[in-house]
């Protein structure tokens, strides 16, 4: 740090310690004004201009310096000096001493903040490029960010000096209005009868109500701001009361929810009900992770004492098998069923015309124009393919194309190569392998599960290489080609280029929204980084629009999709009277690989990284019973908690099961239970589920009361006498 931030922080640390010595601060207290009212009354009537001068000073000075007592100041100007001189001084005194303060923020601050935090600020000085200025307005006329606050925090930021200042000026002015007219009533207070004068009463009550009132207004008047563009195409009526754009998890959640509210919903889908989770994701996958897990079950049936024999795979079978559990639980999803909750279903392209209308596009190419007070945007998202010289010309797979692609194969795939080591790639690898195809797994970073603590990305490495899975860590392929023998890719690993053959080649390096042709962009909507950006109630740039499920990118799991998808129903549907903010804190995922990855919370990366103190507790499957019977000894528990206490920051599971497992730990952690109320809960014995009371015994005794144990100690050895 520079010698001259060295001196103003040492000068700025002398004046607030002797602030603090000597008391200062109780000359800016409502107590001391009171009592010395008479007094100043005096000098400001003897001596206007030095007293006047005198009071402004002591105001910039305060709110530079960031002290208590501005509202007891803006009061007192009220009293002292009227309303319209009150008014006039306060207004210039308290902008200057914001700006003041927020200058010196920026001096001393933003260059060891931006050194911490580069990339973070970055993204917040391009927001205030496009809409700083209405931000902070918003902030000033509605102060539930303390001043202080937003004077520090802006401080940080490249905010220009002279647009502060005529922003604050103007921000702040409602409220300097209001708190000198209140001083103004309370200067006329000589007795306790004049506590009951009108003048007063409104006076207290307007400044009680004046937050309130104003946060309102702002939001009508931001609301307004945003939808300006399409005013003149407001209907004077609507059709329905909501739009769902999309029928996978967050979709038909958001219609069930409006339908049990009795409100008029649309519902409206392009291809399959269902989504995602139903035909191409959960559903399919868990069948097929199933049949894997049986067969090696009866590969490894020998370890149970049993003699197996004819468990080759039959996979136009599983295949069949596969697609009967669609079908079986298809009807759950279906147009029957909505349509018969109360729901209209459209089955067709939606595009949004404004905010208020939405054009159905049927396959017959009939138009269908709607009107609605909301729109729920849940669209889900789609495979991300890889640009990658010859990828195209080798009928390169997806988490959605393979299923129908392999339900037309007489046998299981010979040889398969999969791109990408997230949940999806992991899966279907060791599926794949459990049915004897040879499957060479590429993950271009040095672990699989990369937001996964290490030791569990080790462990799931093991296990895939156990099923036969071939784990090439830190590679990529880097072309594909043709030749008379098949196809084949050149893979970048260890800094070898390798030649790799295949029958079939999948791609599973992530997904991104289905957002195209759909009306965003002339919206104003941003759609740049592949996903939707919504503020805390799930609501786009447009007021009228919402979006949930895996078009955020949040958390592209089925549960999150549903759990997004009551917020932004409920918040589109009663948001003019009460809303609430989407609460993805307690929201698990899983891997089913085997054995099962699942996980709440925070695991160690993520608390690292975010600078949270923790403290580790761990139980190893191997310990448990049930665990030993059953042959499912390889995994963990491991919780993360405050340093000496037992409340639970997150939990991280690797077992059989584990996905159930977890249950318990996030109920505990929705409702504020700690280790030491599932360590009093009886677990049946004997089960997986003691692997948590367990883990929960671990904490118990490394906390231990130590002092009180040997007194208890020397209380039984007395009794022994």
């Amino acid at each position: 740090m520079k010698s001259k931030k060295w001196w103003l922080l040492i000068v700025l640390a002398t004046v607030l310690l002797l602030y603090a010595f000597f008391d200062l601060g109780r000359y800016l207290s409502w107590a001391y004004f009171q009592s010395s009212r008479d007094d100043f009354v005096g000098l400001y009537r003897a001596s206007p201009w030095p007293v006047l001068a005198v009071f402004f000073a002591v105001y910039v000075a305060s709110t530079a310096l960031s002290l208590p007592g501005a509202t007891v100041l803006t009061l007192a100007a009220g009293a002292l000096f009227g309303w319209g001189v009150g008014v006039v001084l306060v207004s210039l005194a308290s902008t200057i001493g914001a700006t003041l303060a927020m200058l010196v923020a920026r001096y001393l601050l933003r260059d060891l903040v931006a050194r911490r935090l580069g990339r973070l600020l970055d993204e917040v000085n391009k927001g205030i490029e496009g809409d700083g200025v209405w931000y902070l307005l918003s902030l000033r006329l509605m102060p539930v960010v303390p001043f202080f606050a937003i004077n520090l925090l802006v401080g940080l930021t490249k905010f220009p000096t002279w647009t502060y200042f005529w922003v604050s000026q103007v921000g702040m002015l409602p409220a300097t209005l209001l708190y000198v007219n209140a001083g103004t009533q309370i200067a006329a207070i000589e007795s306790p009868a004049d506590l009951a004068s009108l003048g007063v009463l409104l006076s207290l009550t307007a400044l009680a109500l004046f937050p309130w009132v104003l946060k309102a207004v702002v939001a009508v008047w931001q609301r307004r701001r945003a939808l300006a563009p399409w005013l003149a195409q407001r209907p004077r009526r609507f059709d329905r009361n909501l739009i769902v754009i999309g029928a996978g998890a967050a979709g038909l959640v958001s219609a069930y929810i409006a339908t049990v509210v009795k409100a008029k919903v649309t519902l409206v889908e392009g291809a399959q009900m269902g989504g995602d989770c139903l035909n191409h994701g959960c559903v399919p996958s868990k069948a097929l992770i199933k049949s894997a897990r049986v067969a090696r079950q009866l590969g490894h049936a020998k370890t149970f004492g049993l003699e197996v024999t004819g468990d080759r795979v039959n996979f136009p079978d599983l295949m069949s098998r596969v697609f009967s559990v669609i079908a079986r639980i298809a009807p759950h999803d279906s147009v029957e069923r909505y349509t018969g909750l109360g729901a209209e279903v459209l089955q067709g392209k939606a595009r949004i015309i404004d905010p208020w209308h939405v054009e159905v596009i049927a396959s017959d190419g009939t138009r269908q124009r709607l009107s609605t007070r909301r729109i729920v945007l849940a669209s889900g998202a789609s495979p991300v393919m890889l640009d990658i010289p010859g990828l195209q010309t080798v009928d390169c797979l997806t988490s959605e194309t393979i299923w129908q692609r392999f339900a037309t194969l007489s046998d299981v795939p010979d040889r398969l190569l999969i791109m990408g080591g997230g949940s999806i790639g992991c899966e279907l690898a060791q599926a794949f392998a459990r049915f004897g195809s040879r499957v060479t797994l590429l993950q271009r970073g040095p672990r699989l599960l990369p937001k996964e603590d290490p030791e569990l990305s080790q462990l799931l490495c093991q296990a895939l290489r156990d099923d036969g899975v071939e784990v090439w860590l830190q590679a990529q392929a880097t072309a594909f080609e043709r030749d008379a023998d098949g196809c084949f890719a050149w893979v970048e690993h260890d800094g070898v280029r390798k030649q790799m053959r295949f029958d079939h080649v999948l791609c599973a390096v992530g997904r991104r929204a289905r957002l195209s042709d759909m009306g965003l962009e002339a919206l104003g909507i941003d759609t740049k980084k592949g996903f939707l950006q919504t503020n805390a109630y799930l609501q786009t740039s447009i007021p009228t629009i919402y979006a949930a499920g895996d078009v955020l990118g949040l958390m592209q799991h089925t549960h999150a999709a549903s759990h997004q998808a009551w917020y932004a129903t409920v918040n589109a549907l009663f948001g003019g009277l009460w809303r609430f903010k989407a609460d993805m804190r307690f929201v698990p995922h899983a891997v089913f690989v085997d054995p099962e990855v699942a996980r709440v919370g925070l695991n160690e990366i993520e608390a690292d990284a975010q600078g949270v103190p923790y403290e580790v507790t761990r139980f190893d499957l191997g310990e448990l019973d049930r665990a030993l019977v059953d042959g499912l000894a390889q995994g963990f528990v491991k919780v993360l908690t405050v340093p000496g206490q037992d409340k639970i920051l997150g939990v991280t599971i690797v077992a059989a099961h584990a996905a159930e497992l977890l249950a318990e730990y996030v109920l505990a952690m929705r409702h504020g239970l700690g280790l030491n109320k599932i360590l009093a809960t009886v677990h049946t014995y004997p089960t997986l589920s003691e692997a948590n009371k367990y883990a929960a015994g671990v904490w118990k005794r490394a906390h231990a009361p130590e002092k009180l144990l040997s007194l208890v100690q020397v209380f039984h050895t007395w009794l022994r006498r």
